[in-house]
């Protein structure tokens, strides 16, 4: 079975979120990404908001600046699990490949537009 590596920081992080998108809480390590900033995003799906709790969900975006580091935990997901992952950020996010201060390369939700 393939998995991805996916780098979250905010709310994919929840055992309640976890659940409600996998089916699973998910095995994680901690790690952080460099030249990038936490925002927040107004999230408009309802369903989204109805599992996390949260109208308001960070967000990050790029800063180039290597003082700016976003922490976070690493996960490993099958594809369907990432394609959920997907799912559940709708279009607030859009999933970009980053690599982390270990220096895994990992997929994150950078904001769309903030």
């Amino acid at each position: 079975m393939t998995s991805e590596a996916l780098f979250s920081y905010g709310t994919l992080q929840l055992p309640a979120v976890q659940t409600a998108q996998f089916g699973r809480l998910l095995d994680g390590q901690k790690d952080s990404l460099s030249g990038y900033a936490i925002g927040r995003v107004k999230i408009q799906d309802g369903d989204v908001v109805m599992v996390s709790g949260a109208e308001f969900h960070p967000a990050i975006y790029a800063t180039g600046n290597t003082d700016d580091v976003v922490e976070g935990s690493v996960f490993w997901l099958t594809a369907d699990e990432l394609s959920a992952a997907d799912d559940y950020e709708v279009d607030d996010y859009v999933r970009s490949r980053v690599t982390l201060s270990s220096g895994l390369q990992a997929w994150t939700y950078v904001a769309a537009h903030l």
